[in-house]
């Protein structure tokens, strides 16, 4: 199970119904998205009919049919973290990030058994991580933090929603994950060792177009961007009303969804424009994550970023 389909997988259903524009040959903006907490605002821009006719959402169940849709160019962009926006550039699909939609502030957490104490006891333990997933991202920052070599753990490649089978049957000694799987494994006596949020601004979750759109069909951009704000906005002034919506179209409890919202920030519109400018926080972990997903075998070699960002998508103020 990816990280983004965390919440449900009932979005896609819901937009459809809603009568949202769909893919197409021409046309509109057609940007990919899946469930996750960090997109919300664009669903709700839905909601309220606040995307124009020059934006398409075309909703998928997880990042991978937003990958694919881009590599075969069905779609204009997509909503994306970090590392997967590397991997496609990587495959040479040039992006460019237009705007931030969250920052994983205790999202993905690391889990491990009473025994083990700190980071640097790690060292010889099996660690589940899903590696071609954000948590296979996550270990190789926590054994960077940690000081220890890929070779000095034991690496467990499973999806997240296998970690706490994992765990009860004593097959790993710590879980590299996120909810619903860290407290089901914290029930079973895990203790949360280390999270996103000792290692500030680095998971990022993206909204991304790819080159050509962002040349060539610059309005469409600009609209997708304001769409996003302006759902950021009523998510802001209209916590209660936001969440009900998020949990009724997600079929789940709205503790659940403050629950989740609990773990990201959602950056608004001053600190997108510190994380966009050139050679900024966002491009500085780009490559620092490149480099550490070449040396991991997870990509075959660093893309050569040129204006990964770029901020002038983003609205000169929100209302």
């Amino acid at each position: 199970m990816q990280r983004r389909e965390f919440l449900g997988l009932s979005i896609a259903a819901g937009l459809s119904a809603a009568g949202l524009p769909g893919c197409s040959d021409s046309g509109p903006l057609r940007f990919g998205i899946h469930p996750w907490i960090g997109y919300e605002p664009l669903y709700l821009a839905g909601d309220f009919n606040w995307l124009p006719e020059t934006v398409a959402l075309v909703p998928g169940t997880s990042a991978k049919d937003s990958m694919e849709g881009l590599l075969s160019g069905a779609l204009n962009g997509a909503a994306l973290t970090l590392d997967e926006t590397i991997r496609l550039w990587s495959r040479g699909l040039e992006l460019v990030v237009v705007a931030v939609a969250d920052v994983s502030a205790g999202a993905d957490v690391l889990m491990v058994r009473p025994t083990i104490a700190d980071l640097s006891a790690l060292k010889g333990q099996r660690i589940a991580a899903e590696l071609n997933g954000v948590s296979g991202i996550m270990l190789l920052k926590i054994l960077e933090v940690a000081g220890l070599g890929p070779d000095e753990v034991i690496k467990v490649d499973l999806p997240v929603d296998q970690h706490a089978g994992a765990w009860s049957r004593g097959e790993v000694d710590a879980s590299v994950c996120y909810e619903p799987t860290a407290s089901v494994i914290e029930n079973s006596g895990g203790v949360r060792l280390f999270d996103s949020s000792d290692i500030p601004e680095t998971i990022f979750d993206l909204l991304v177009v790819t080159r050509e759109t962002a040349e060539r069909n610059r309005s469409a951009v600009l609209d997708l961007v304001s769409a996003h704000f302006a759902g950021l906005q009523h998510m802001v002034r209209s916590m209660h009303d936001s969440v009900y919506r998020i949990a009724d179209r997600q079929g789940i409890a709205p503790n659940d969804v403050r629950a989740a919202l609990a773990t990201v920030m959602l950056p608004d519109l001053a600190a997108n424009q510190r994380y966009l400018v050139a050679s900024g926080r966002l491009e500085t972990v780009a490559r620092s994550l490149s480099r550490l997903m070449v040396e991991e075998g997870l990509i075959t070699r660093a893309p050569e970023f040129q204006h990964l960002s770029d901020s002038s998508f983003l609205p000169r103020r929100t209302s």
